[in-house]
């Protein structure tokens, strides 16, 4: 088929299945790393809460990798940075819950840029291919009406290829679409909920870090 098409035609399905095998490539690596995540995330907070202590958890929090222990280790550098500098920089000037607060936010901010990288591709992919096949489709029909103006005939033969090529494209573009959608659609739940799980997490930690009560100037 690809090679009986007209160049922009091959081009457009060439493009189209390029689209395809990309969306796939990010379904799979993105449904890996959330596994991945997952599993770590649920094994450091388990962890976590089970330590005595905050000294305790810090050296769990270095040695684990994951979203959630990045998030602890932003509170806990905090922590550790208002008692150095809390007295002459303005970075922790402030009341030292928003300080904290502030850090583990930041932090969140920067998983959650992590974890949705890749759902633009998928989204853009989503939104474009159906209108790519069209293309296809489109310049098929047209090329379907040349070969009739040029021949004087409309039988099956002359305008077969042509069409052939139009729905050809066509199920393409939508065959490459709906995973897109379907898989951007899935990214963004996970990645709200991934979030969610480091903001519940991150009031844990700061509830148990002002609990502890915590002297920034003791860290001197």
């Amino acid at each position: 088929m690809l090679g009986t098409s007209s160049v922009v035609v091959t081009a457009t399905l060439w493009l189209l299945i390029g689209f395809s095998v990309l969306t796939w490539t990010l379904i799979v690596m993105k449904g890996r790393l959330r596994w991945r995540l997952g599993r770590l995330n649920r094994a450091f907070r388990d962890a976590f809460w089970a330590e005595r202590d905050l000294a305790a958890a810090e050296a769990l929090a270095g040695a684990h990798p994951g979203p959630l222990a990045r998030v602890c280790r932003a509170g806990l550098d905090a922590l550790r940075d208002l008692g150095k500098d809390g007295e002459h920089s303005l970075q922790f000037t402030g009341d030292r819950r928003d300080v904290i607060e502030a850090s583990l936010r930041q932090q969140i901010q920067n998983e959650q840029h992590a974890i949705e990288s890749g759902l633009t591709i998928l989204a853009s992919i989503g939104s474009t291919a159906p209108f790519v096949g069209l293309f296809g489709t489109v310049w098929g029909i047209m090329h379907a009406l040349q070969d009739i103006s040029r021949t004087g005939s409309a039988s099956l033969d002359v305008v077969a290829g042509p069409v052939g090529e139009a729905l050809i494209a066509t199920a393409i573009g939508i065959a490459t679409a709906v995973p897109a959608v379907l898989a951007y659609n899935y990214g963004v739940r996970r990645a709200r909920l991934y979030v969610a799980e480091m903001e519940d997490f991150a009031t844990g930690f700061l509830r148990v870090a002002l609990k502890a009560g915590l002297n920034p100037k003791r860290g001197k």
